[in-house]
């Protein structure tokens, strides 16, 4: 019988070595422990909504009634596999600060990405942060990745968005907005508007990576206040998201209210269809 992960492990003479590996080892298995119960909760979920009863399961699954209901309560819920499974990436952009020199994060991509951060946590996700670079730098051929950046921010990332085969980012004397080309509808910030209004207009979609091998979520505002209300559309209507279009791509333009003192999100709402692309 070959040896188990373990045996290799306890096998490892260097007791440094055997911490690090030990350590690596576990965090792995309590990922793999957090997916499986967001696996079994989301099949009951749907035999449940398929319309078999709770005692019905149990008795197909070969589990008491009363252990069926404590897996639908507890663990992490399965709407969180819409922002990815195991561990995710949330990237923000680095600004150029002319007046230290130095490349930095903005305040609004700051408060955008913690909260996208706090969300995936909630959600038992292992969450790690990266940034596009000031020159437009980012690799986007890896997975778990949730972008908060625009196309103005990064050729590689325009790239990405012009694969969308629904909506697309444009730009005229007004400034940025995104277009639908199914209908042939605009959709522009607030601020473009005359009388002004506190509104913006964000991209959320699931888009392809430059290599092929998979996806990543897609995040922008017209103006950072968009990225905020998509957010808040995220924490309040992801299982709706999620029941939608689950992991497969997908694109839409998600409408922001905000308030014209904090700039807060206080209305989020999908302004276009939610597009799934294996339909168009």
């Amino acid at each position: 019988m070959p040896p188990s992960d373990l045996d290799k492990i306890a096998a490892i003479d260097d007791p440094y070595l055997l911490l690090r590996v030990a350590t690596e080892r576990l965090n792995a298995a309590q990922q793999e422990v957090t997916e499986l119960a967001r696996l079994r909760r989301r099949v009951i979920q749907e035999l449940h909504a398929q319309g078999m009863s709770y005692a019905q399961i149990a008795e197909k699954a070969g589990l008491s009634r009363g252990r069926i209901h404590q897996i639908r309560h507890t663990g992490p819920a399965p709407e969180g596999a819409f922002l990815g499974v195991g561990s995710v990436t949330v990237v923000t952009p680095l600004r150029h600060d002319a007046a230290t020199g130095r490349s930095m994060v903005a305040l609004d991509d700051m408060r955008a990405g913690k909260r996208l951060e706090d969300l995936a946590r909630t959600f038992g996700l292992t969450v790690a942060t990266d940034n596009v670079t000031v020159d437009g730098q980012i690799d986007l051929n890896r997975p778990g990745l949730l972008v908060i950046c625009g196309p103005r921010m990064s050729n590689a990332i325009r790239t990405a968005y012009d694969a969308d085969p629904v909506i697309r980012w444009d730009r005229d004397d007004k400034g940025w907005k995104l277009v639908d080309t199914r209908t042939g509808r605009e959709y522009r910030s607030g601020s473009q508007l005359d009388p002004q209004q506190p509104a913006d207009s964000a991209f959320l979609g699931r888009l392809p990576r430059p290599d092929g091998n998979g996806s990543f979520l897609a995040i922008a505002g017209i103006h950072p206040n968009g990225s905020l209300g998509v957010i808040h559309l995220l924490a309040n209507e992801i299982a709706t998201l999620w029941g939608q279009v689950g992991d497969r791509r997908f694109s839409c333009v998600v409408g922001v209210e905000y308030d014209p003192q904090s700039g807060e999100p206080v209305r989020a709402e999908l302004a276009s269809p939610l597009y799934r692309h294996e339909d168009t």
